[in-house]
């Protein structure tokens, strides 16, 4: 991880700048991430040690194998079960973003994860894993870094790493359903992070690093203040991302008959079947770790174990409702050549899962 050190000029100011913004960044990162993620799953994680499962249901479609038809309840059901599942750490990622936008020292930024190299991808990584967050809810936080100067790859690399690479996840992988499944998470995950990292940079062209903005504490006369400052790129943040998050919400959760019809249960793992639920899930949207109950409900329905390899893959790194609010940030050609990947790395998984016979 890159250290923090203090540029020269007005040290004092600087130092006051590094200590407020690190030290304001701090509290709201490590109490919200205890009350909305790391004591949660620790819970969770006695509970499966506790049952030998993973508790809940399939988010998609509960008990059965079928998810409801296309309707406004279906679209209704779903946003609610998702919102009831992910509203508080969406709430700490806004809190989050709109820290980062306002308070970081952005020439910290700038160092760190501001430079098109693999180092920064990797520092990006690194920092994405005590989040834990899901696609969407880290998703403010990407545009937070972007707009304070982080490079297009490690912006990626940070989008990717926090769903992808979940330690959490891995962990209930490793109780539930097994070590292979887990280890199969860890090493396509890491290919995923990498080559959508790699991706990234590559295709970001004049959109590679956003030029610098200018440094926290050097406001001009008449600026807000730094605590109205918060205030207004929070507001912005929920009134740019949130209404069009919604409104896909809610029209993946009416569609999800269409996107996970009932026959994939019983189609083995027919190939073209295989590259459809890839694309599907791909751009379906789930709470943190909502892959394992869906996963599992269809296996009792006699879902193909290749199957469950390309979702094990692609339910999480990635939805339709993040790639709109990344947009903002990052070029169209860049979100659909990562969902690609993503997709492909999916059905390459599930090849290895039926080739390896899990």
């Amino acid at each position: 991880m890159a250290t923090i050190s203090v540029p020269g000029g007005d040290s004092a100011k600087r130092k006051l700048e590094y200590i407020r913004g690190f030290g304001v960044l701090l509290v709201i990162a490590v109490v919200g991430l205890y009350i909305v993620k790391w004591n949660p799953y620790f819970q969770r994680t006695v509970t499966i040690l506790d049952t030998h499962g993973y508790p809940g249901l399939s988010i998609i479609s509960g008990k059965s194998v079928a998810p409801p038809a296309l309707s406004w309840g279906a679209a209704l059901g779903y946003a609610r079960d998702y919102f009831n599942a992910i509203w508080t750490a969406l709430v700490l990622g806004l809190l989050l973003a709109a820290t980062i936008e306002t308070l970081v020292p952005r020439d910290w930024i700038a160092r760190a994860l501001g430079q098109p190299s693999a180092r920064s991808s990797v520092v990006a990584g690194a920092i994405a894993l005590p989040g834990m967050m899901c696609t969407c809810c880290v998703a403010p936080v990407v545009v937070g870094f972007r707009k304070s100067g982080a490079a297009i790859g490690s912006a990626m690399a940070f989008a990717l790493s926090n769903p992808t690479l979940n330690p959490a996840v891995i962990v209930f992988l490793l109780f539930a359903v097994g070590w292979q499944w887990a280890l199969l998470r860890v090493g396509f995950g890491l290919v995923l992070v990498a080559g959508g990292a790699l991706l990234a940079s590559r295709l970001g062209g004049k959109d590679l690093v956003l030029p610098q903005p200018q440094l926290v504490g050097s406001l001009p006369a008449g600026s807000d203040n730094l605590v109205v400052r918060w205030f207004k790129s929070l507001g912005r943040l929920i009134i740019g991302l949130i209404p069009e998050y919604v409104v896909i919400v809610l029209l993946l959760g009416a569609l999800r008959s269409s996107l996970f019809p009932a026959a994939i249960a019983h189609s083995g793992n027919n190939p073209l079947v295989m590259l459809g639920v890839a694309v599907a899930a791909t751009l379906f949207v789930i709470p943190t770790g909502g892959e394992i109950p869906i996963i599992q409900t269809l296996q009792s329905f006699g879902l193909g174990s290749g199957m469950a390899g390309v979702l094990l893959l692609t339910l999480a790194p990635l939805s339709l409702p993040s790639m709109a609010m990344l947009s903002r940030t990052f070029p169209l050609r860049v979100l659909a050549a990562v969902a690609g990947l993503t997709a492909l790395v999916g059905l390459i998984c599930g090849g290895v899962v039926v080739v390896l016979g899990l």
